[in-house]
């Protein structure tokens, strides 16, 4: 599959997964470093609208922020958008290698990635990487720590975009509904579904 190159202004839903299927949070210290490394690594290049971190995959909202918001290397193109999303996956995978004495590639070979062009979809990709708990570890995605949809629900100072992603769902009580409806109509075809 060819991927597009990132381009300013535009959002995006990123994903991937350990490499064999192999976990790559395999501690919670994991999490909590490989959050570090976001904040550092992608923070200053996107606005982050939802994620969600699981032992073996991750997935992740982002918008690519205005050419005149990007770090001046990036806008003279001394560097690319791709950069940090590099630094990240390579600092990430250097870390667990050390801690857990292993050698190699830790994630699949390429970033997935799908840009969003329409609201809608932008809407349900948001409940789907919130809810994504729910469907794959047998977590109540309410209660789960390592996803956005507390932060989002929170009054507390967060670096998501916290705001944008509300207003997506009219307020706060729409948003908890929506996620509770879609979230239950998965849960009523799971006999359908040929997935563990």
């Amino acid at each position: 599959m060819k991927y597009h190159p990132f381009e300013p202004s535009h959002i995006y839903h990123l994903y991937n997964r350990g490499n064999n299927k192999e976990n790559i949070f395999k501690t919670i210290g994991n999490y909590s470093y490989f959050l570090l490394l976001v904040k550092k690594y992608l923070i200053p290049i996107c606005d982050i609208y939802s994620y969600c971190l699981l032992p073996n995959h991750f997935h992740f909202i982002i918008k690519i922020k205005d050419i005149n918001e990007l770090p001046e290397n990036i806008k003279t193109g001394t560097s690319k958008i791709h950069q940090p999303f590099s630094n990240l996956f390579n600092a990430y995978t250097k870390a667990i290698n050390k801690e857990h004495n292993r050698t190699g590639s830790l994630f699949q070979e390429h970033l997935k990635r799908i840009k969003i062009n329409n609201e809608e979809y932008l809407r349900n990709l948001i409940v789907y990487v919130n809810t994504n708990p729910t469907h794959h570890s047998n977590s109540n995605y309410e209660n789960y720590k390592y996803s956005s949809y507390k932060s989002l629900l929170s009054e507390k100072p967060t670096l998501l975009k916290r705001i944008k992603v509300l207003d997506l769902f009219e307020d706060v009580e729409n948003f908890v509904y929506v996620h509770k409806i879609k979230k239950d109509s998965i849960d009523n075809l799971k006999e359908f579904i040929l997935e563990n």
